[in-house]
């Protein structure tokens, strides 16, 4: 029997974003732990692959985005990675304790980072300029 080879930490962060831009959520959460950490932007820290399967629903309930120029960065142990990217997205569905959603298009910088541990992501960290976000969505900025 063979076993599976774990993924290098580059190609794993590269293979979570193109699943994330194709829409394929089953295959970003094959890339994660069961126990993975969630760290979201500006809020709680969720864990487990089914609290990242119910963040990502909402998501695609709220949001279109594809994820641009995508830049990864790794530690040499491969153990610590991060990615910078630009956001292009779409706001459609109100999201809670946002402003309200009439499909305003937006354009920001973001960036994540992640703990890596037997070829899966283990810990992701979001990190995006909420404030500039909302000035986008209510035509302020």
């Amino acid at each position: 029997m063979t076993q599976r080879r774990p993924m290098d930490a580059t190609a794993l962060i590269h293979a979570y974003y193109d699943a994330f831009n194709r829409g394929n959520r089953e295959g970003m959460l094959a890339l994660l732990t069961d126990d993975v950490v969630h760290d979201l932007n500006q809020g709680a820290r969720e864990t487990g692959r089914e609290a990242f399967r119910d963040f990502m629903a909402r998501m695609d309930r709220c949001y279109t985005e594809q994820l641009r120029a995508i830049t990864v960065m790794v530690n040499p142990d491969g153990k610590r990675a991060s990615a910078e990217y630009i956001v292009h997205g779409v706001y459609k569905a109100d999201d809670e304790g946002l402003p309200k959603a009439t499909g305003q298009m937006y354009v920001l910088p973001g960036g994540a980072f992640f703990d890596i541990r037997d070829g899966r992501i283990a810990r992701v960290t979001n990190y995006y300029n909420l404030g500039d976000w909302i000035a986008q969505v209510q035509g302020t900025r």
